[in-house]
């Protein structure tokens, strides 16, 4: 008789102890009745994480208790200037009293346009300071027509940037821009620090949306995604997401402003009391000097991991991680593997690696969220089933700004949980492994058929990146034939072709092996530090 993945299932976490009587509590069960008694148990264990009260409700309360707390620490330092908390403070509250000056007033909609900088610091606080919602984007690399799309999706009142990016703002909203770094130079504003308080401090309603995230766009118009303070809060504030920021600890602040990892890395850094490290031109450089790092794992394979002498912490997230990658940064640090969609903040899953793991999971669901594996009818699935992975609790954002369609389509009511909210689509598959963790199959995009058989091409990637001399694969089709792109780090390739058929023909089906391999020496990049599919395509494929 064929066993279950149920059967190796640790007897500890299948008994109906308090806990899981506890977590029933918090269920609808009838909602559950298609599901094997133990699965059902499990479905409720591994899906719903411990409830946390989170120890900031706003993200600009955070910062400011740190700006009292620890005035004199340094908050922040790029290309040799440092600003103390207090420092930061200051230069924020003036630019929030200007912004005022302008008819900005909470719920207000604010472009920040703007580059890796103090004044992009400086920005942000100042918006939040009158409770406004930013929208974050780099006139450096997004085209003039896709800030212009973004500025009237998101209804943008008024724009932040930098002197030297004028021309190009005076395009989008003439009028109504304030260039930070010569408004704040101005004399008339140096007598004004320290002698103001700008905002009287209220309870703030926690579901407020904090900043408006924009998808990438790669196929269309972009999507904005409402973040609120109470998702950020969650995520940023609680264990393990907080990364174990504090006071003294440098964070690496490496990413683009237009990517949902930046807001863990500078209001995950500002909001613990930390100190961020803001990079120039070299990545590697801002890297050696952190204990902390968030990225994605085409960039963090650009880092010599022997220079990190001081690194703490390294989280990764926004694409799969490769195995070997994982397993060199959890020998140094503490390393965690990530995932969640912009739609559920930054990410919703984290797992601890630990070295030498031959399978990689993304974890378990972080505190006061949920995870569900769910049919393509939302009924739930037993115990090692693949499903589409909903997300639910605390860190579902608010919705597509203006796209009531996707929003009914990708967002639902969660109708597992008694006390109700909302879950989101994540268009990803999994299921739980024998430890209760999740393993991530890829998105259902990347689900093809090849001559009549599904493929899976996550899988194949994984595989070739298992080799030692591999940096990075990403795997493709085109017409009705595979692709697999690599970049190596080792100049060795001898044979190296064979060797990745004969392991993908051992470990999968016969039907998985690409008809092509693409050696690069390095996988092209997005601006958000993912590996670029769409230059692959129009660039390598003929």
């Amino acid at each position: 008789m064929k066993k279950s993945i149920l059967d190796n299932i640790p007897s500890y976490l299948t008994y109906n102890n308090e806990e899981l009587f506890s977590l029933k509590e918090k269920i609808n069960l009838e909602t559950l009745n298609n599901l094997t008694p133990k699965s059902k148990n499990l479905f409720i264990k591994y899906g719903i994480a411990e409830e946390l009260d989170t120890p900031h409700k706003n993200v600009i309360h955070a910062f400011e208790h740190w700006v009292v707390k620890t005035p004199n620490s340094v908050a922040a330092v790029y290309k040799g200037i440092s600003l103390t908390y207090k420092e930061l403070d200051d230069e924020a509250t003036i630019l929030a009293l200007i912004l005022k000056q302008k008819g900005v007033v909470s719920g207000d909609i604010v472009g920040i346009y703007v580059h890796r900088s103090i004044e992009m610091l400086v920005g942000i606080l100042a918006v939040l300071k009158l409770r406004a919602v930013y929208v974050p984007q780099d006139p450096r690399i997004v085209p003039i027509s896709m800030l212009k799309d973004i500025s009237s999706l998101s209804n943008v009142k008024l724009i932040l940037s930098q002197s030297q990016y004028k021309d190009k703002i005076s395009l989008l909203n003439s009028g109504h821009s304030i260039f930070i770094d010569t408004e704040l130079k101005k004399s008339i504003y140096k007598n004004l620090y320290g002698n103001i308080k700008l905002i009287n401090h209220v309870n703030d309603n926690e579901n407020k949306t904090c900043f408006i995230l924009f998808t990438s766009g790669t196929t269309g118009i972009p999507n904005g995604v409402e973040v609120t303070h109470k998702n950020l809060c969650n995520i940023l504030y609680n264990s393990p997401g907080n990364l174990g920021i504090t006071t003294g600890t440098k964070v690496a602040q490496i990413l683009n402003i237009s990517f949902d990892m930046s807001a863990w890395e500078i209001l995950g850094c500002l909001g613990n009391g930390g100190t961020l490290l803001i990079r120039g031109k070299d990545i590697e450089e801002t890297a050696k000097q952190a204990n902390v790092i968030i990225s994605t794992p085409s960039v963090l394979t650009t880092i010599d991991i022997t220079k990190c002498k001081d690194i703490k912490t390294v989280a990764v997230a926004g694409e799969p991680c490769p195995v070997i990658l994982a397993n060199s940064w959890s020998k140094k640090c503490t390393f965690y593997n990530c995932c969640g969609p912009t739609e559920t903040t930054i990410v919703n899953t984290m797992k601890k690696c630990e070295p030498n793991s031959h399978e990689l999971s993304i974890g378990k669901p972080t505190p006061n969220n949920t995870v569900y594996i769910l049919d393509e009818n939302k009924t739930p699935l037993n115990i090692g089933e693949i499903g589409i992975m909903w997300a639910g609790g605390n860190c579902v954002t608010n919705g597509y700004i203006n796209n009531f369609e996707l929003n009914d389509k990708r967002y639902a009511n969660d109708i597992f949980l008694k006390k109700g909210g909302k879950m989101f689509n994540t268009g990803d598959l999994g299921k739980w492994n024998t430890n209760g963790e999740l393993i991530h199959y890829g998105r259902i995009d990347d689900q093809v058929k090849i001559k009549g058989f599904r493929v899976e091409l996550d899988a194949i990637s994984k595989v070739i990146e298992n080799f030692n001399e591999v940096k990075r694969a990403v795997t493709l089709k085109h017409k009705n034939y595979l692709i697999a792109f690599v970049s190596l780090s080792d100049n060795n390739t001898s044979n190296i072709i064979d060797r990745f058929k004969e392991t993908i023909e051992e470990q999968l089906p016969y039907y998985y092996v690409p008809s092509v391999f693409k050696l690069l020496d390095e996988l092209p990049k997005t601006s958000r530090g993912k590996i670029d599919k769409r230059i692959l395509r129009e660039s390598y494929i003929k």
